[in-house]
């Protein structure tokens, strides 16, 4: 396929995005599933280019808007033809007059330029002068929201958002060790080393596909980042101990607690669609794990949920969230979400989180877990949790006894993610107004590089006057 060829597809997809507004990776796959004619390099340069505009889409309508050119108030496929006219001019540094010839608008090759769209191409700006939602690449009502987070360490965060994610694995050992899985994997003719925080993590250099490979067919490897098992981690599993996966989605983390259980104890794995679920069946089965449940439930009020009060050893919640720890992955999502969406996702991660904690076992561990950036779907859930559940202590969880575990690609190379970690307590609390407990409410300052803000009110281990 020639250059103007790739171009062409390109539009095609950005065009189709724009218009189904379903996830990028969705949109992608089912392109090339349906036009099975496009080899495998020209996929991976057609794939390439398609993510190189919508991660520089900010920077693209932002150029455009400059010459007079609004891609929001144009049809899908004219806004991603202005887009990637930016994107090639602004980031891949393609020459004017190849452009022009790319777009040709002979047979496969995009339509001839018109006249306004010669615009894009005059001098490039001056990057001192970009907003800073332009320059990190995402709306500008997350900025706010952002700077929150990330205080003035924000642009250099950000910019981490803006490389390509690693392909981490996580080795079953329920099949073989870390070392058996490398040397597996390795003899392939794959570059592989240890991850530097999970220590059942491997991570592969470049873009690989690794289903073909041994090592996953046999199931001896699972695609998951190092940050998500990193959560796992957390929940400090035991032998013979019942966990329950509340938001198991596709399985990730179920299988992680399974192998981590040794096909010992009980996972019970539980989510609103049964297509998820059926999606995880099968990845267990490759796994080898036969000590998990699946369920399908209408929610945290769901019937039989009602019946497992104080049921459960371990309990996760990894929440329904913005998604925005992972836009190294899916730069779509940024776009894809409100400012009203935050507020929505907040009171539902709220209900889960309580409607979860019935479940747990007195003694037992409480992990709610979230792939998302913003304070408003972490640290604000947690805390209004902890005010209404003075029987859940807050046990530090993060890097170095920082109160949470908060991970981005700049600190930690893993995406953004956030974790709480809580001990409900084994006979009920003090009476609130018994000063000398040892559990009373304290106001802690968060130690994380991420989190720089005084927390509100809350039960804390190990944080006494």
């Amino acid at each position: 396929m020639k250059d103007s060829g790739r171009l062409e597809s390109t539009l095609d997809i950005l065009a189709l995005h724009g218009t189904d507004k379903k996830p990028l990776d969705q949109v992608v796959h089912g392109y090339f599933k349906t036009r099975r004619y496009i080899g495998a390099k020209d996929r991976q340069a057609i794939s390439a280019t398609v993510y190189g505009v919508m991660r520089h889409r900010a920077s693209c309508d932002w150029w455009a808007l400059e010459r007079g050119l609004s891609p929001l108030l144009m049809n899908a496929y004219d806004a991603g033809r202005i887009r990637l006219l930016a994107y090639l001019w602004l980031f891949e540094k393609v020459a004017r007059d190849k452009i022009g010839i790319l777009f040709s608008g002979e047979k496969y090759a995009p339509e001839k330029l018109s006249d306004k769209e010669c615009s894009i191409f005059e001098k490039l700006p001056d990057l001192k002068t970009l907003p800073p939602w332009v320059e990190g690449e995402y709306p500008e009502w997350l900025f706010p929201l952002l700077k929150r987070r990330f205080g003035e360490n924000l642009k250099k965060e950000i910019q981490a958002f803006l490389e390509q994610a690693s392909l981490d694995l996580r080795v079953n050992t329920l099949k073989g060790t870390r070392e058996e899985a490398l040397k597996s994997l390795e003899q392939t003719g794959l570059v592989v080393a240890p991850t530097q925080l999970s220590p059942w993590g491997l991570r592969i250099k470049g873009r690989e596909n690794i289903t073909q490979t041994k090592a996953f067919q046999d199931g001896l490897v699972e695609v998951q980042d190092e940050g998500s098992q990193l959560i796992v981690n957390l929940m400090d599993v035991q032998p013979a101990q019942t966990v329950l996966d509340l938001c198991a989605g596709a399985g990730g983390k179920t299988l992680a607690l399974a192998a981590l259980l040794q096909n010992k104890g009980r996972v019970v794995a539980t989510d609103t669609a049964a297509w998820r679920l059926k999606r995880t069946k099968e990845r267990l089965k490759r796994a080898g794990a036969f000590n998990v449940e699946l369920r399908e439930i209408n929610g945290v009020n769901d019937k039989w949920l009602k019946r497992q009060k104080e049921r459960f050893d371990r309990v996760l919640v990894d929440a329904p969230c913005s998604g925005s720890g992972t836009w190294r992955r899916n730069p779509d999502q940024k776009w894809n979400i409100k400012r009203e969406d935050i507020q929505e996702l907040s009171e539902l991660q709220t209900t889960l989180l309580e409607g979860a904690a019935q479940f747990v076992k007195p003694g037992g561990i409480l992990v709610y877990a979230t792939c998302s950036l913003l304070c408003e779907e972490n640290e604000d859930v947690v805390y209004a949790f902890l005010e209404k559940h003075p029987n859940f202590i807050l046990i530090p969880c993060g890097l170095g006894g920082a109160p949470f575990l908060s991970l981005s690609p700049l600190q930690n190379g893993t995406d953004g993610f956030f974790a709480a970690k809580f001990e409900r307590a084994p006979h009920p609390p003090l009476a609130p107004h018994v000063a000398t407990s040892p559990t009373r409410r304290e106001v802690i300052k968060t130690t994380s590089p991420l989190v720089g803000e005084v927390a509100p009110k809350g039960r804390v281990r190990g944080i006494t006057k």
